[in-house]
């Protein structure tokens, strides 16, 4: 999949205001601070369209970027620990559960895990519902730069291990030395080409 060109559409909190298009969507999940915005950024080649912070907890809305003209990418506010008001923290589980629940153009999701982190209830939870609901998900282990290879290798297969996944179905990416960004791109290609089908 090559990207051409990119555009921000919107942020949302409700399903009254998502943007009502035809195009299927991509989501993407994970704890705060795993590098979400930052795998977008790489995926679409652009430094800053998505903003990034070292401070877990900066996307607090739904934001909707449109692809290619034919495909939308979806980042989803973190979960888990943010250094943001409990309020804040207790709104966004509600708006990710009904932006989930509701999208009928959801083609799939990619689920993040910082490598260095065990995956918790949270990603178990998420992998559960997307299993009910027959939404595909790739997993991707974020910030695999961190670690030697040798760490890298242990990491992997300690979390394969936990989500009964095999080790050919996980995702190393690294936003510093853009590993994993072709295979998610082609991942993301073959979840379209299976629809068009």
């Amino acid at each position: 999949m090559i990207i051409k060109s990119v555009e921000f559409i919107k942020s949302a909190v409700k399903p009254s205001q998502y943007p009502e298009y035809d195009f299927l969507e991509i989501a993407f999940a994970g704890r705060s601070n795993v590098g979400k915005s930052s795998l977008i950024n790489t995926l679409i080649q652009r430094k800053e369209l998505v903003k990034t912070s070292s401070k877990p907890g900066c996307t607090q809305l739904i934001n909707f970027f449109l692809v290619n003209e034919n495909l939308s990418f979806v980042d989803l506010p973190g979960y888990g620990y943010a250094k943001v008001s409990k309020k804040i923290r207790s709104q966004w589980q509600p708006m990710v559960n009904l932006y989930l629940s509701n999208r009928k153009s959801l083609l799939g999701l990619v689920l993040l895990i910082d490598i260095r982190r065990d995956p918790e209830k949270e990603e178990f939870g998420l992998m559960d519902w997307l299993e009910v609901h027959g939404i595909p998900y790739l997993l991707v282990l974020t910030k695999s730069d961190k670690l030697s290879k040798t760490k890298q290798e242990k990491r992997l297969l300690s979390i394969c291990s936990q989500m009964s996944r095999e080790k050919n179905k996980v995702i190393l990416f690294s936003t510093r030395t853009k590993t994993g960004r072709d295979t998610i791109l082609e991942e993301i290609e073959s979840l379209m080409g299976g629809y068009n089908e």
